[in-house]
């Protein structure tokens, strides 16, 4: 117990605040770095690019949206999709538009569906998904189409390439293997469904690792398939949940977060084998990432955590301004939910945007020179100092 205590007052002492930008929209996406410039897109239907050291902005761009995809750098050009259904392509130093791609359309199926796709950039093409069911494989520097290919329904996750091939998954529960030279098909999984969420629908992105790609779905499931063939190698059924963060993989270990059981697994990658869970007051949308053998992921309730990657023990803790000011319109003194609050009931929307106000971190993490930045429910854009 004593061990315990002083490893809460390590974590309470090792981090400290840069500073905080704030936005007037809520930030679900993540940020990007660029030598010393911080790129994100806000729900205000701005792209930002701040100063990474003094947090002042350099540049604000525009669109007709929400902006909550992550960006992808490019040469002198930051790449993001907005909810006006459009592609931009800006210039990293000014802001300027270079050019604009305009899909068929974006849509959103509920309120749950929180995130755009997020360009991926791969020899001089970006691969994008949209709403419209398409994912685009589009010229990096002109913006013009090379192919799209129709899915069976909208497309949200983020592609991942890796050795020729981009891997994503739509909301009709398909997930694909697409040649990407020319976007035909190599592959196709479809996930197993559940009595509740039949279609199985793939929300955010997958991760490719030795082999194996990785990624969950709102059937309850996370599923490893084989690249090459997209056979199953093993699945995980979250009885109750979905799993929507992408997995994170990290030595022979993959991780993620779960949605309304509300913990944090840990499995061994190559057989799901359940190396070790934690539970959490809320969801988890956003990924992990690794930093000196300390894993991060942000939550719902508003709390960054810092865990021990072999054992799952917290070492680290930073609450964002949202969730200090709010916390106890949604738990007790205990910790859990307060006896008046209901997540799931009548006035679901009004739980929903109460939640959101503890500064939800949808975002996954990014750090830079023991600077971690991300984005929150609040409006702001952190960069928090890991001392």
């Amino acid at each position: 117990m004593i061990l315990m205590i002083f490893s809460i007052i390590v974590y309470s002492q090792g981090l400290k605040e840069k500073w905080i930008f704030k936005t007037n929209g809520r930030i679900y996406g993540s940020p990007a770095i660029s030598a010393n410039a911080v790129l994100f897109g806000s729900g205000d239907s701005c792209f930002y690019s701040v100063d990474k050291l003094s947090g002042n902005q350099n540049w604000a761009f525009r669109t007709n949206g929400p902006v909550h995809s992550d960006p992808a750098v490019s040469g002198d050009a930051v790449i993001f999709g907005s909810g006006d259904g459009s592609l931009y392509s800006v210039d990293i130093h000014t802001g300027k538009l270079i050019w604009k791609f305009a899909s068929e359309g974006e849509k959103m199926l509920d309120m749950w569906d929180y995130y755009l796709s997020s360009p991926k950039v791969s020899q001089g093409v970006v691969f994008w998904g949209s709403g419209d069911g398409h994912l685009y494989a589009l010229d990096c520097q002109n913006g013009k189409p090379t192919w799209k290919f129709k899915s069976g329904g909208i497309i949200h996750a983020t592609p991942a390439i890796e050795k020729g091939l981009v891997y994503f998954g739509d909301y009709a529960g398909n997930f694909y293997a697409l040649n990407a030279e020319n976007g035909l098909p190599v592959w196709q999984f479809r996930t197993v469904g559940d009595l509740y969420f039949p279609n199985g629908e793939v929300q955010k992105g997958a991760i490719v690792d030795s082999g194996t790609v990785y990624f969950g779905s709102r059937d309850y499931n996370i599923y490893a398939l084989d690249v090459k063939t997209g056979r199953g190698k093993w699945n995980m059924k979250e009885a109750g949940s979905w799993i929507i963060a992408t997995p994170f993989v990290y030595n022979k270990n993959i991780y993620f977060g779960t949605s309304d059981t509300h913990r944090f697994y840990c499995l061994r990658k190559a057989d799901g084998k359940v190396i070790w869970q934690i539970p959490l007051p809320m969801r988890v949308y956003g990924s992990a990432v690794v930093h000196n053998n300390v894993l991060w992921f942000g939550c719902f309730d508003g709390k960054l955590r810092g865990v021990d990657p072999l054992t799952g023990e917290l070492n680290y803790e930073y609450q964002t301004r949202g969730s200090k000011e709010n916390y106890p319109s949604v738990y007790g003194d205990d910790g859990k939910f307060r006896k008046d609050f209901e997540l799931y009931g009548k006035d679901y929307l009004e739980s929903e945007r109460t939640i959101h106000s503890l500064g939800s971190i949808l975002s996954t993490p990014v750090i830079d020179n023991n600077i971690l930045f991300f984005g929150s429910s609040d409006g702001g854009l952190y960069a928090i100092i890991i001392e």
